[in-house]
This record gives C-alpha cells, sequence and structure tokens, in this order.
C-alpha cells in the first residue's frame, strides 16, 4: 500500500489569469460539501509562494516573473524529493501549470539514475521556452524546462541576458539537464497548440493521443498504450491539468478549450493510471474558482482526485 503526502503549491505567478492559488482551497471545500475526509487522511506539507511579485512591475516580458519561478522551482524540488526518499507518495496540488517543472525536478533529484516518464493531460501542450512564447506566461513552459529545449528554430524573441540566465538555471536545477526524454513524454487530450510548439513536438516525435483517440479506442485501451510506450521508463510522473477537461465543465480553470474530456473519460483515464505501480507522482493543476460558478469545477477536480488516490491505495 502507497503512503501518501500532500504537498501544496499555492504558487500562481506562471499564470496569465489571477486565482489559480485558491485552487486548493476550493478543493477541500468540495470534499467538505461531499462529507469527505480526504484532506484529513494524510499528512501535508504547504511550499511557501512568491505571489507577491503579482503586486510588483514585470521585469522579463518573455518568461514573466522568471526570478520567482527559479525560486519556486528550488522550494517544490526540495519537497518533492525529500517526499520520495522518505518513502512517501507525493501528490501535488498546484495553483498553475509552471508548477510542473519543480515536480520533476525532485523526482529526478530523488531517483537520478531513474529514467522518468511523463503523462502530460492537458489541453496546452506547455512546450514554449522565452524565445517563442506569444505571452511570456510561464505555465506555458515546463516541458521544456524539463527537456531543456528552447526550440531557437522558432525563435521570435531576444530575451535579456538575466532572462537567459534565469532560463538556464531553471533547466539545470539539480544539475541534470534534460530531466526527460523526448520519446518519454505523452500527451493526453492535446488540443490547443501554437506553430512554434508544433513544430518542437513534431521534431521531437513527442506522442500526442487526442481526445478522439481516447474515445474511439476506449480508456483501457489508451492507458495500456501509454504503460506499454513507457515500459522502459523506471518510473512515471502523471501531470492532471483540469483545462483538459470540455469546456462546457472546465470554466473554472484560466484556459477552457472546447472539445476536450467528459469527466468520467478523465475520472477512469486517471484511476486506470494509478494502478500501475511504475506511478510515482500525481499532480492536479489549474484549478481556478474566480472564474467558476457554485465551485464546480473543484468539485469535479475532487472526484477524479478522490478516485484516483482510491486507486493508488489499493496497490
Amino acid at each position: 500500500m502507497r503512503n501518501i503526502k500532500i504537498i501544496e503549491v499555492k504558487s500562481e505567478i506562471g499564470a496569465g489569469t489571477r486565482g489559480a492559488s485558491l485552487g486548493i482551497d476550493a478543493l477541500k471545500i468540495a470534499a467538505l460539501d461531499f462529507m469527505s475526509n480526504f484532506f484529513v487522511n494524510f499528512p501535508s506539507e504547504r511550499v511557501d509562494t512568491e505571489n507577491n511579485l503579482l503586486y510588483e512591475p514585470v521585469e522579463s516580458p518573455y518568461a514573466k516573473r522568471i526570478r520567482g519561478i527559479r525560486t519556486m522551482y528550488d522550494r517544490i524540488a526540495t519537497s518533492v524529493e525529500s517526499t520520495l526518499k522518505s518513502g512517501l507518495f507525493p501528490l501535488v496540488l498546484s495553483g498553475d501549470h509552471s508548477n510542473a517543472g519543480g515536480t520533476i525536478a525532485g523526482i529526478k533529484m530523488a531517483k537520478p539514475k531513474s529514467r522518468l516518464g511523463v503523462i502530460w493531460i492537458d489541453a496546452h501542450a506547455d512546450i514554449h521556452s522565452p524565445y517563442t512564447t506569444p505571452s511570456g506566461n510561464m505555465h506555458g513552459m515546463p516541458l521544456a524546462i524539463s527537456l531543456a529545449e528552447d526550440n531557437i528554430d522558432c525563435q521570435v524573441h531576444n530575451p535579456d541576458e538575466n532572462t537567459k540566465k534565469l532560463w538556464n538555471e531553471l533547466k539545470n536545477i539539480g544539475k541534470i539537464a534534460p530531466k526527460i526524454r523526448p520519446e518519454d513524454l505523452i500527451y493526453i487530450a492535446v488540443r490547443d497548440i501554437e506553430k512554434e510548439e508544433e513544430h518542437i513536438i513534431k521534431k521531437l516525435g513527442i506522442k500526442i493521443i487526442p481526445v478522439s483517440e481516447v474515445r474511439k479506442r476506449g480508456v483501457a485501451q489508451v492507458v495500456r498504450q501509454c504503460l506499454l510506450n513507457l515500459q522502459h521508463c523506471d518510473d512515471i510522473y502523471v501531470s492532471f491539468d483540469v483545462d483538459s477537461l470540455d469546456s462546457s465543465i472546465s470554466r473554472g480553470t484560466g484556459t477552457p478549450v472546447p472539445n476536450g474530456l467528459k469527466e468520467r473519460e478523465a475520472e477512469d483515464l486517471l484511476a486506470s493510471l494509478m494502478q500501475s505501480h511504475k506511478i510515482c507522482c500525481f499532480e492536479i493543476t489549474e484549478v481556478n474558482p474566480t472564474l467558476d460558478k457554485e465551485n464546480l469545477m473543484a468539485e469535479i477536480a475532487f472526484n477524479i482526485l478522490q478516485r484516483s488516490v482510491n486507486n493508488l491505495l489499493m496497490n
């Protein structure tokens, strides 16, 4: 049986829309509304944030608040590393998706010789760099950091020297770069991709499983395929952005996109993945109750979270 530790990361400095820092509390309120004692069942740790930077001018237009992100990556990585080294399973509840790069760094720092697979369930590819970003928001960059990939082929910006320095530091946290290989990354439900991202995904041969394939082949078959594709990996990290869900149900997130997963599909997908002994860490991210009605997004996310963890505990 797995022993779980919840790591709360209320950082939202990587997002373009405010409010994701409130997502963890929204999940806790959903648990109370469902009369679930989920949040008293496991030990938890809160990672300090740099959200005060939201009130300060942006220094790096092509990597907004990168100095704060750099600090956050150290804190998140340390927390995830110590959790894994103490034999616990890190369940990361995160504000915005930029934090996932810190989680991946922490896994690699705990297991430097282990080959890490990543299943990224998201509407977006999150593989921009300061050289290609259309927005400068760093929740669009964690996979580029983890792959140590600048995508200079598609360069549209020339970031200042300080931004470049901090970007290189992010890629090298834990003195391991790259943290993951392109063939060890699988996207599920990604459907809002910029041309620069398309280029690098094609160039690196990264696998995408679209929503249509999940529907056509069924969740069980898709999960089997993912685990088969990552069979050479020692560990697998699953990152679930709630905007992977269809925009009709994912209003409570900063960047909703149509034609996404249905609630039941996401629930079945994650619950099935959690049955694999290779899953070493699970992260849920981008719940934003300020954009929502009646806490619906958090309630859906909590149902998915609770069922996933139940399956994890059965291992």
